[in-house]
């Protein structure tokens, strides 16, 4: 049997089924109130896409996803990899969205480090490579 990390609260297992359920309730649900349970009062967004201006704190992290949703209503992330060590699950991922402007698909891929601490995200970094329009297959 896995052993409960102090740190998180929860195995590794559980860990990456939390992040797993984040980015499936936040993003492809568009459930981001979600965010105010997942997120620890205390919530640092480190990632590079972040845009000057974002509030501090789980509400910021609404506020850009709200945002991103409503320029792109069917954004959807697609989870390729996960690996949690210690207090961090990182998740590598593709998005793909159609842009409400101009009607384009577009995609992108990026690679998202979690910190947990007590069954809460305390704080993302994200790199994510600038959207471009989507191949079709």
């Amino acid at each position: 049997m896995e052993p409960i990390n102090v740190k998180t609260g929860m195995t590794h297992e559980e860990a990456r089924e939390f992040i797993r359920n984040h980015f499936e309730e936040f993003v492809n649900r568009k459930n981001v109130q979600i965010g105010n349970v997942n997120f620890a009062a205390g919530f640092v967004d480190h990632g590079a896409d972040v845009p000057p201006g974002v509030l501090p704190g789980p509400a910021g992290a609404i506020q850009y996803v709200s945002g991103a949703l409503k320029r792109f209503p069917d954004l959807h992330v697609q989870i390729e990899d996960m690996i949690a060590e210690d207090d961090r699950v990182v998740v590598r991922n593709h998005w793909t969205a159609t842009d409400s402007q101009s009607g384009k698909r577009i995609e992108f891929r990026g690679i998202v480090i979690w910190r947990i601490a007590q069954r809460k995200i305390l704080e993302r970094w994200a790199y994510l490579e600038a959207p471009h329009e989507a191949l079709r297959s």
